[in-house]
């Protein structure tokens, strides 16, 4: 009996990984790749910004109903249906037309958000004695395919011969690869939906904590959306050339990695957090000083590592409070699905306006003050829940 659930730990954990292969790499994978678009359909810096504003306006319409869907039928098959609504998204977007990149975009995001809202609840409910470890293990398996997906888009383009289209859809194998994985998964129901439907009298829109949690994953979203979305073309404006951006942005998540693992795990050991908000956020205004005050491409690099740390330590406390600042897993669902609805919808407005503001100055300089702005307020949220209480 020992060795049949140590197989079935050991598949979910398999499970888990490919599904958090996808939660990044569709969307980091259209950064380095935003000049390209933006010449096929003739975009303003704007409009561009839409590209990346899409998905996480549907984040936050999607992250709403991933708690009902799972809660009627499992999160097991809700995690499987909405990987397939995720592929298809891949091919959709991959289509000639800005109405099938944007359709397809949508797609995407509704599947990247039932993964983000529902896998942070599996966690809390089949791994209860290990959600630090599990946490890091999902948010790095997250990072790793998103970095390997900024770094090869443009590659692909310039290198293999791959149309924008073409660089886009490769990163479908990721979905299929997952689908295969969590197959096995489909017939462990039961105790999802005994537990996913249990009530709660906690009203989450009046706790003043819930709210707290929620604010800090919309700002460490759009610090870092608005980034992913418009590095490249920072860097272009100080003559670094598009290849070499992608791989700072590449950069830039692969230092997230081992920040999401480490940080997961302590974050899980100790009750109060204050201590790793205020040195993700101090490392979050190092980077940002870097890019905005310097041209050398090495102090470019070494700021671009900070962000990414700082992102490492932002990231993974935002998925732990989903779990420590709560009781169960019904909890952490709910909670997850607010942060992540009202989150995204925050970090929505992060890519349009900083394309935004730069169209209206014609610099950078005024989007990378709006940023500073961002961590001021992801530091002062921060410290509030980061505190040792619960969501109750």
């Amino acid at each position: 009996m020992s060795e049949k659930i140590s197989k079935q730990q050991f598949l979910l954990v398999l499970g888990i990984i490919f599904i958090a292969t996808n939660l990044r790499a569709p969307i980091t994978a259209v950064g380095p790749l935003i000049s390209h678009i933006s010449d096929t359909y003739q975009l303003s810096s704007s409009v561009a910004g839409m590209i990346a504003t899409t998905p996480l306006l549907a984040f936050a319409g999607a992250s709403i109903l991933a708690p009902r869907s799972a809660a009627r039928f499992g999160i097991e098959r809700t995690l499987f249906f909405f990987l397939i609504v995720l592929g298809a998204g891949i091919i959709v977007r991959s289509l000639p037309g800005i109405f099938s990149l944007f359709f397809g975009t949508v797609m995407i995001g509704i599947g990247i958000a039932h993964g983000n809202v529902l896998v942070p609840s599996l966690i809390k409910r089949d791994f209860p004695d290990n959600l630090g470890l599990m946490t890091g293990i999902y948010s790095v398996a997250m990072n790793v395919a998103g970095a390997i997906a900024s770094g090869l888009s443009l590659p692909l383009v310039e290198s293999f011969g791959l149309t924008w289209q073409g660089s886009l859809r490769v990163w479908v194998i990721f979905t299929v690869i997952a689908l295969l994985f969590w197959f096995p998964q489909l017939k462990n129901q039961t105790l999802a939906k005994v537990e996913e439907t249990r009530s709660s009298d906690v009203n989450l829109l009046k706790s003043r904590l819930a709210w707290q949690v929620s604010w800090f994953m919309g700002l460490q979203s759009l610090y870092f959306y608005s980034l992913l979305a418009w590095m490249p073309e920072i860097f272009s404006e100080k003559a670094i050339s598009g290849e070499t951006s992608g791989w700072l942005l590449a950069l830039m998540q692969l230092f997230i990695v081992p920040l999401n693992f480490i940080v997961a795990i302590i974050a899980g050991r100790r009750r109060d957090q204050r201590s790793l908000v205020v040195i993700g956020s101090a490392l979050l205004f190092l980077g940002l000083f870097g890019i905005m005050f310097s041209s050398n491409v090495w102090i470019i690099g070494l700021s671009v590592a900070a962000i990414g740390a700082g992102g490492g330590f932002s990231f993974s406390l935002a998925m732990m409070f989903f779990s420590v600042r709560t009781t169960s897993s019904h909890d952490a669902g709910r909670i997850s699905g607010m942060a992540q609805a009202i989150g995204y919808l925050l970090a929505a407005c992060g890519p349009f306006v900083f394309g935004f503001l730069h169209d209206m100055t014609n610099t950078w300089m005024s989007s990378l003050i709006f940023l500073f702005f961002v961590t001021v307020a992801l530091l002062v949220i921060g410290l509030q829940a980061g505190r040792d209480r619960l969501i109750k």
